[in-house]
C-alpha cells in the first residue's frame, strides 16, 4: 500500500466542495434542505477519529519498540487501511460542509443562515479531524525503514 500524498486528500476535499456547492441550491429549490446539520454527525465524526487513533495506537506502540504483545500482520494492514480510509472520507465530508458554507456565504448577515453556517464550520473542523487522525494512523502503521538493505523491493537478496 501506498502512503496517501497530500494532494490526495486536497482533491478530494477540492471536488467535493464543488459538488456541494453546486448541489445546495437545486435541492434547496426542491425542498430538500441539506444546510441544516444536527449536531449527532459532528459527534459521529469526533467519535470515529477517536476510534481510528485507538486503533492505531497498538501498532504505533508495535512500531516503537513495546513488543511485549504480539501483533497480527492483518491486523496492522487492516489499521493502515482504515486509516487511509479516514482520511479520504474527512477530506470528502470537509469539502462537502465548507462548499455549503460558500453558498451560504452570501446569506450570512441573516440569522438562520449564520447559524447554518456556524454549524457547517464545526462539522468542518470535525471533519478536518478526522482527515487528520487517519494520516496519523496511516503515518503509524509505516514500518520502519531498513537502513542495512540496499536491494530493491522483489530483487534477490545477495546474502
Amino acid at each position: 500500500m501506498t502512503p496517501t500524498r497530500w494532494t490526495t486528500p486536497v482533491g478530494v476535499a477540492l471536488v467535493t466542495a464543488v459538488v456541494g456547492f453546486a448541489l445546495v441550491g437545486p435541492l434547496e429549490m426542491l425542498g430538500l434542505t441539506l444546510t441544516r446539520l444536527p449536531w449527532t454527525a459532528v459527534a459521529a465524526v469526533l467519535l470515529l477519529a477517536v476510534v481510528v487513533l485507538v486503533l492505531g495506537w497498538p501498532v504505533r506502540r508495535w512500531n516503537r519498540g513495546h513488543r511485549d504483545r504480539p501483533l497480527d500482520p492483518l491486523r496492522a494492514a487492516r489499521t493502515a487501511v482504515l486509516g487511509q480510509a479516514s482520511a479520504l472520507a474527512g477530506a470528502a465530508l470537509l469539502g462537502w460542509y465548507l462548499g455549503q458554507v460558500v453558498h451560504l456565504l452570501p446569506d450570512v448577515a441573516y440569522p438562520l443562515p449564520r447559524q447554518s453556517v456556524v454549524a457547517l464550520l464545526v462539522a468542518a473542523g470535525a471533519a478536518a479531524l478526522l482527515l487528520v487522525a487517519g494520516l496519523v494512523v496511516e503515518r503509524w502503521c509505516r514500518l520502519p525503514d531498513d537502513e542495512d538493505d540496499d536491494t530493491p523491493p522483489g530483487a534477490a537478496s545477495s546474502r
